[in-house]
């Protein structure tokens, strides 16, 4: 599977190494192909470039929906405020381009491509560490959006309730796929942490979570019960 949050690793306890290897949760016979052309971007005369560049590198395996990369010199900066519609509820977060302005950049450019909107949160973890995955258009936790950029990390993540990370197959891997922690998750800080998401929507996941997972992957990992599907996502 090519989008995981933990790497192994003998130091990591067994609840931990259970979890390696996110992508292998789905089955691939049974994805749908959610190809086809780029969704129009939003008309956004607001998004200038900032003079922070960034670098997104072809990923082999192709784009699971079709996308424009985003732009190299970065159009956002500040805090920015994007608003996920779930079939849950809202989802409400708040990114910092200022801490991690590509991999910000990369997902105000998916979110204004509507790259996420109608794509199942696939994977849900209720023992060990405590998040809920998303953004894998073909919901298997394979997927991708056809380039990878480098992790914007400094060592002092801490992964506790309201974080956003990126999820990734090793370092510098990063694609469209993140996650939310919904409880204390001891993880290495080798997942760029690129916003936070209200007490709100932490409680909207825990109530996803209290329902409890298919255990495809083991107890408490695999498919959340109740499915969570992002109906939009849209980037302040």
């Amino acid at each position: 599977m090519s989008r995981r949050l933990v790497r192994r690793s003998a130091a990591l306890p067994a609840a931990l190494l259970a979890l390696a290897l996110l992508a292998a949760c789905g089955d691939d016979d049974k994805a749908e192909d959610p190809g086809g052309e780029p969704s129009a971007s939003v008309d956004r005369p607001d998004r200038e470039p900032t003079g922070v560049m960034c670098t997104y590198n072809e990923d082999p395996q192709g784009a699971i929906k079709a996308n424009e990369p985003p732009p190299e010199d970065a159009v956002v900066s500040g805090q920015v405020a994007v608003t996920f519609e779930t079939t849950v509820g809202t989802f409400n977060a708040t990114l910092d381009a200022d801490k991690t302005p590509c991999t910000v950049n990369s997902f105000v450019s998916l979110a204004d491509q509507n790259y996420f909107n109608a794509t199942d949160c696939h994977r849900l973890t209720t023992s060990g560490i405590f998040v809920l995955q998303c953004g894998d258009p073909s919901a298997t936790g394979t997927g991708g959006p056809g380039y990878q950029f480098d992790d914007e990390v400094d060592g002092s993540e801490t992964y506790g309730p309201g974080t956003l990370a990126m999820a990734n197959a090793g370092p510098n891997t990063n694609g469209s796929q993140f996650f939310i922690v919904y409880g204390d998750s001891p993880l290495p800080p080798s997942y760029t942490v690129f916003g936070t998401v209200d007490d709100a929507t932490v409680k909207l996941v825990q109530e996803v979570a209290d329902a409890g997972t298919d255990d495809q992957n083991g107890p408490g990992d695999g498919k959340p019960l109740t499915d969570v599907e992002l109906e939009s996502v849209v980037a302040e």
